[in-house]
């Protein structure tokens, strides 16, 4: 003990440096201490089951549910096609609307002829606008409101055949959906004039108008 006790006394460096190494030594061991403490505690985290959060049936229902379409609402100058027969083709089903082109005496002609469903509008049917449709006949109608007897008679026969195409066309179109078609004339000469070209063509005279 006294010669330990010298040999510290005499090296003092010595007693420093034991001091420094035991230092060490024990920060060395908290520090093993203090990982494998953080080792035993992540397998225990691992080895609990994870809990797993499900979706409750309200969110499924609501994560699954489609969007509702919405039906457009109707244009002002729109109606609904009228009620026909089921195997009828989509552009046979008449669509009432309203009359095209401000002829207000044309238009008068039109919503007094007998039996028009539809007075004040027109009905369109396989690309046309006609002017009436009476439903009852499943007759169409279209109106010729023209001035024709203050022509000649040359201009009458040539204004006749420049309007029977269209008049033909009308027809056809009319037919090829199941309709009767029927031309509105305001006088006896322009019937005439257009059955002499055609007389397949049913003309009436506007009586009222």
């Amino acid at each position: 003990a006294v010669g330990v006790g010298l040999c510290i006394l005499a090296a003092p460096e010595i007693i420093v440096g034991a001091i420094i190494v035991t230092g060490v030594v024990v920060v060395a061991v908290a520090i093993k201490e203090e990982f494998e403490a953080h080792e035993r505690s992540a397998s225990r985290e691992r080895g609990k089951p994870r809990a797993q959060t499900r979706p409750s049936t309200e969110q499924d229902a609501v994560a699954n549910r489609k969007p509702k379409l919405e039906t457009p609402p109707l244009g002002r100058d729109w109606l609904p096609p009228i009620s026909s027969e089921p195997t009828e083709r989509p552009e046979c089903r008449p669509i009432p609307g309203p009359p095209r082109g401000g002829n207000d005496p044309h238009n008068e002609c039109a919503d007094k002829i007998p039996g028009n469903d539809f007075p004040g509008l027109n009905v369109f049917v396989n690309g046309k606008h006609f002017d009436a449709l009476v439903i009852a006949t499943r007759t169409l109608w279209e109106v010729k409101t023209d001035n024709f007897d203050i022509h000649s008679l040359h201009s009458q026969r040539f204004f006749a055949r420049v309007k029977l195409p269209g008049i033909q066309q009308e027809k056809r179109l009319a037919e090829a959906c199941g309709y009767n078609f029927v031309v509105g004339v305001r006088s006896a000469a322009h019937r005439a004039a257009l059955l002499e070209l055609d007389s397949e063509l049913t003309i009436v005279v506007m009586d009222w108008c």
